[in-house]
């Protein structure tokens, strides 16, 4: 039985800047229907009170305690995992979320346990880049963190690249393969769930990347929503990637569970 709810931010919630219609009535009308809900996002950029806050522009109260970020998510990980200083190629307001862990040095080339990659967005440039890559290099023990694997995200200006290439470019330089704190890894679905107190099964994922949100969730052992908006596109539903419901945006949502009733378990039909 379906008793949680993951929201995914950009493309369901919002674009850019903009509200999409409807999505804090639907959010709160879930909230009323008695389900948990936690918002899960691959936002890099900024830390959780700032996303909170935006939320909170939009209509949408948001707790930080109830917005999961690769980085909060990351952070936990390497304090489990540590000992050692990480490198943190994030911007600099994220670098909150990652409090109390120790750093190198900003122009270090080595001596770093954990190497971890966001999205910079314009501040990747070669000198960036090839930093991460010596710091790989020099250190056979070094690990590298994704923070998530999304290819790309809309910007206001159109389409943008995200961290999954950067990752992947290092990877691919370095010979090591990256460990994903974010969509798709079910570590970060897991991560969710614990923060909710309820199991996978449990949970329905609510996104717009046929990969990152619907893929990933489905492998991790939840139920998963695709929405017409954001980065969707008709030959999403055209893959092997079988979402257990397609809406037109998250405002049927409620509709949704409410047609399931005590149903709510499994077996929707696309609609």
């Amino acid at each position: 039985m379906l008793r949680g709810v993951l929201f995914d931010l950009d493309g369901v919630l919002y674009n850019g800047g903009q509200p999409i219609a409807g999505a804090a009535a639907a959010v709160n009308a879930v909230r009323e229907m008695g389900y948990a809900s936690l918002f899960v996002t691959n936002t890099t950029s900024r830390p959780r009170a700032a996303v909170a806050a935006k939320l909170a522009a939009f209509g949408i109260a948001a707790e930080t305690e109830r917005i999961l970020t690769p980085p909060v998510a990351a952070a936990d990980w390497m304090r489990r995992n540590g000992p050692g200083p990480a490198a943190l190629f994030v911007p600099e307001s994220t670098k909150a979320d990652f409090a109390g862990l120790p750093e190198v040095a900003a122009d270090a080339q080595s001596g770093a346990r954990f190497v971890v990659v966001g999205d910079l967005g314009p501040a990747w440039d070669f000198q960036t880049l090839n930093r991460a890559f010596r710091l790989l290099h020099n250190d056979a023990d070094a690990r590298l963190i994704a923070l998530g694997m999304t290819r790309y995200w809309r910007a206001p200006d159109g389409v943008a690249l995200d961290v999954a290439p950067f990752a992947a470019a290092l990877e691919r330089a370095a010979g090591k393969t990256a460990t994903v704190l974010g969509k798709p890894s079910p570590e970060f679905f897991a991560a969710a769930a614990a923060m909710l107190g309820l199991g996978l099964h449990e949970l329905l994922m609510v996104g717009d990347d046929i990969r990152a949100d619907v893929a990933g969730a489905q492998a991790a052992g939840l139920q998963a929503a695709l929405v017409r908006t954001g980065k969707f596109r008709p030959r999403d539903l055209e893959g092997e990637v079988k979402p257990d419901a397609a809406l037109d945006s998250v405002r049927d949502l409620p509709a949704l569970l409410a047609a399931t009733g005590a149903e709510r378990q499994a077996g929707w039909a696309q609609s």
